[in-house]
């Protein structure tokens, strides 16, 4: 096998590399200037750096339909799943009941924190401009009665949801890398935590220090004035006494804590239940029974765990609404991933072609001779398709396709840490092209350009750095 991919290597030609800039080229040229989208546009690029490497058009077309088929048969059913329990949190109001309690159980003066917290964890599930959008209402109720700065609250809002939106499957950027790299979901998900709590104590750091700056320029009509916490801290109890009365009044239309959190947690405990247990079974065989092992086996499996998930969620949170409505909201749901999975299978398409052409190979040769940490190379590229593109599931999906097939080239990569690098590389500057700027911003009602990058250019860019720096740290050490 390792003579195979050395002879593919030595085989390919400067037309080959030639036709995978012109391939690059081609792809960020139509998803930006173009009506072309970013699925066909991948598929093309695919073909393009098939011909040029000398693959025969018969193959060119195998590897691109085996790439596209092979990454969807890793991540379909899971994204599908995850979005059906995504709407449900959204429209019982799970989501909102999350956020409440942290911000009780936190308290006065930690509304900032709360807020990121409470966007880190219900980002999960829910794809970050819904929930966002869900949980806007409580960032301005919290503001009024508490005082807090809006933007603040809204910046550490946003910014939590951001992290693991980028990091934490069943997210479909992460989701995808995780099935690209071969990865566990379990492994994805610990590492997608641990490389992204610094970030969360970065970003909220900006937010509660750069926010009320940013609103004390914002005309008028458009800022929340600083009010009892920040200006009479001796009024900080009674502010915050006033959002709990509301809060009180709220919770009685939402769904109980323990409803609310199950969906989300029983999931993730039953994939690192399957991950412990294998674990332990590869160290010593003899030590886990054949049938525990395949129990923990099966219901770990993330296509189990995220299916039982959402039977939580179906009959927990949606158990008095009738079956129509339940299934229509799922099917809302569905039809929001529907693109995102064909963008993705279009991306493992072209990763497809890198490998089974020597490019790949022929490449990862050459960066294996660079001053260059190779862990970065993903982190990189996913950091530059981003600047020029916007999506950052594109962005991820495209990071990881290329860089995959060099990484396997270079000895004592972990794979885990590269297919996290690919997705939190995408984090890196959020601005025009990219919608969650816009939704981010116009919730928050600022206009003005300038304020619009302080308020989320700039912080998505502290928590990419953040991020940068924990991924070189863990490569020290894993």
């Amino acid at each position: 096998m390792i003579f195979a991919t050395q002879a593919a290597a030595a085989s390919v030609g400067p037309g080959a590399i030639i036709g995978l800039v012109l391939a690059i080229a081609v792809l960020i040229l139509l998803v930006l200037k173009t009506k072309v989208h970013a699925l066909l546009a991948l598929i093309f690029a695919a073909s393009i750096a098939a011909l040029a490497a000398g693959m025969a058009p018969a193959d060119a077309i195998k590897a691109i339909t085996n790439g596209f088929g092979s990454t969807l048969s890793t991540i379909g059913l899971v994204v599908g799943f995850g979005v059906m329990m995504g709407r449900i949190l959204e429209v019982s109001g799970a989501a909102e009941r999350l956020a409440i309690t942290l911000i009780r159980w936190l308290g006065t003066k930690r509304e900032e924190w709360a807020m990121s917290v409470a966007g880190y964890i219900i980002s999960i599930p829910i794809f970050v401009d819904s929930a966002f959008v869900i949980l806007t209402p409580l960032v301005k109720a919290l503001s009024t009665s508490s005082g807090r700065s809006k933007l603040t609250l809204g910046i550490a809002l946003a910014g939590g949801m951001a992290l693991t939106h980028h990091a934490v499957p069943p997210t479909p950027g992460p989701l995808g890398a995780a099935g690209i790299y071969g990865v566990s979901v379990g492994d994805m998900i610990l590492y997608g935590v641990l490389l992204t709590i610094p970030a969360l104590v970065t970003v909220t750091l900006y937010a509660k220090f750069v926010g009320p700056r940013i609103e004390a320029k914002l005309p008028v009509e458009s800022a929340v004035s600083v009010g009892a916490t920040e200006q009479n801290p001796a009024n900080a109890q009674d502010a915050f006494r006033e959002f709990t009365e509301l809060a009180a009044e709220r919770e009685k239309n939402l769904p109980s804590l323990t409803l609310s959190v199950l969906p989300i947690i029983v999931p993730i405990a039953l994939i690192f239940l399957n991950t412990a247990v294998t674990s332990i079974a590869t160290a010593n065989e003899n030590l886990v029974p054949a049938s525990v092992l395949g129990a923990a086996t099966f219901v770990g499996n993330p296509v189990i765990a995220v299916g039982i998930g959402v039977l939580f969620a179906i009959y927990g949170l949606a158990r008095k609404q009738d079956r129509g409505s339940v299934l229509a909201e799922m099917e809302k749901g569905i039809e929001s991933a529907g693109i995102i999975l064909l963008v993705t299978g279009g991306g493992g398409a072209l990763g497809a072609v890198l490998r089974e052409s020597g490019t790949g190979d022929y490449i990862g040769q050459w960066v294996a001779g660079l001053p260059l940490p190779a862990i970065m190379i993903p982190f990189l590229i996913a950091t530059m398709v981003r600047l020029v593109q916007g999506s950052g599931t594109v962005a991820i999906i495209t990071s990881a396709s290329l860089a995959a097939p060099i990484l396997a080239q270079i000895p004592d990569v972990n794979l885990v840490l590269a297919a996290q690098a690919a997705a939190l590389g995408a984090l890196v500057f959020s601005y025009f092209n990219d919608s969650l700027f816009w939704v981010v911003n116009r919730m928050l009602g600022v206009k003005d350009v300038k304020s619009q990058i302080m308020t989320w250019s700039v912080p998505t860019t502290v928590a990419w750095a953040t991020c940068g720096l924990a991924i070189l740290v863990a490569d020290l050490f894993v």
